[in-house]
């Protein structure tokens, strides 16, 4: 059997590609954009067509909204100010984010919002970026008061979408005015935090968050399709975003390309779900995380920073309850959540739960989007879809995309 130096054995690939196909085929998926590369080489597949409804094919340039999976990637800002001692890992956010400073926390996670002690400590740099600060997105309990208040207060939700849609100032004057769920560095929650982050890095350095992302990290890499927005020029490249109603299967638009929430610069660039990007964007971006920090002869980050990046750095007591927490959402989560740790902006494994092994780094998006970096295999994965997880579809192809990855590494 032919394999190419470290790479995937020509029969794994078709069998990759063949699965992929038949999630297109189905009619569930209308087009999808994979990449897979190891070592030297690198494989993609577009396939199928940017609408339901027929029309322009599926490209290897085609732009897609990363949603969650923007996490992995913004958090590389925050890197950048942690090379340059210009933030520490334990240094209280106080003085930049006002806002956040003498918390009140809930005597109870799901308790009344006035029923509330004093934080034990300030949040620190560190608590944002393992996403243990005391607020986060808790779709198990949307019937709490504190996830009642994060949406009427417009925290989350303005024109039913799942991104802040005011200035960063007037949602961290939002965020303020709530109390914490759980003391400081105590528990891992979701999402928050990673928005947060972008509004620090735009205030320790006085340049807006895409900007010194643009500046330190997409301009250095060559990611020139990615942002948070895409321009007038290239909306042709951007299909609309599903949600497929989950009791018929009929595509509703989501999010229109013309005229919809990434065409045109938002209010709050979010660190949390925001950008678009390309499957060769997001490569050379992961591709650089396993050349620790290296992009071609260029440092981007320090080996360190990429180290407390992609290794896990959640207590035993926050992985079981986060990993109780996945347990608890795998109908929820269409299985995509089992992997245990936690990085800055992103999960590693921590145990062997399926085809991927320990140490695998990246995350997931609601808009159906995946990428993961693998050390011990040196590998990359991306598929990138415009149907988003109201139905599992998405999700369903993204497991098969990585279950049949695995199996063509044939070594």
């Amino acid at each position: 059997m032919r394999k190419g130096n470290n790479g995937f054995s020509e029969a794994g690939l078709r069998r990759l590609r063949e699965v992929l196909t038949r999630h297109v085929e189905s009619g569930k998926i209308p087009g999808l954009v994979a990449l897979v590369s190891r070592g030297e080489e690198t494989h993609v597949e577009a396939i199928g067509t940017m609408r339901h409804d027929g029309g322009a094919p599926m490209c290897r340039d085609t732009i897609f909204r990363m949603a969650s999976t923007t996490k992995p990637v913004a958090v590389a800002g925050a890197m950048v100010l942690l090379d340059e001692c210009r933030l520490r890992l334990d240094d209280p956010v106080d003085r930049w984010l006002p806002e956040l400073a003498d918390r009140r926390v809930l005597k109870r996670p799901d308790g009344p919002l006035d029923d509330t002690v004093p934080a034990r400590r300030p949040i620190t740099v560190r608590d944002l970026l393992t996403s243990t600060f005391g607020l986060g997105l808790d779709m198990t309990a949307q019937d709490s008061p504190m996830m009642g208040a994060l949406f009427e207060q417009r925290v989350y939700g303005e024109n039913g979408w799942l991104l802040p849609a005011v200035e960063p100032d007037e949602w961290m004057r939002r965020l303020g005015a709530l109390p914490l769920m759980y003391q400081p560095g105590e528990r891992w929650q979701y999402n928050i935090s990673d928005d947060v982050l972008g509004v620090l890095v735009a205030r320790v350095t006085g340049q807006s968050f895409e900007d010194f992302l643009r500046e330190r990290i997409f301009a250095p890499l060559g990611m020139k399709d990615t942002g948070f927005h895409v321009p007038a020029d290239k909306i042709d490249r951007l299909p609309p975003l599903y949600a497929p109603d989950p009791q018929t299967g009929e595509f509703t638009v989501e999010d229109a390309a013309e005229g919809g929430h990434h065409s045109g610069p938002p209010a709050f660039p979010s660190g949390g779900g925001g950008l678009d990007s390309t499957v060769d964007d997001y490569h050379a971006y992961f591709r650089m995380l396993l050349n620790h920090g290296m992009h071609d002869t260029e440092r981007i980050l320090s080996r360190p920073a990429v180290e407390l990046m992609t290794t896990n750095r959640l207590t035993p007591e926050q992985l079981a309850a986060r990993e109780a927490l996945a347990r608890s959402l795998v109908h929820m989560s269409y299985g995509l959540g089992q992997q245990g740790g936690w990085g800055f902006g992103m999960t590693v494994r921590t145990y062997r739960g399926d085809y991927a092994p320990v140490g695998q780094f990246g995350w997931d998006g609601g808009s159906g989007t995946t990428t993961y970096a693998d050390p011990a295999n040196q590998l990359v994965g991306i598929l990138l879809t415009q149907t988003g997880m109201s139905t599992p579809d998405s999700a369903l192809a993204i497991n098969d995309f990585w279950t049949t990855l695995y199996q063509a590494i044939d070594d």
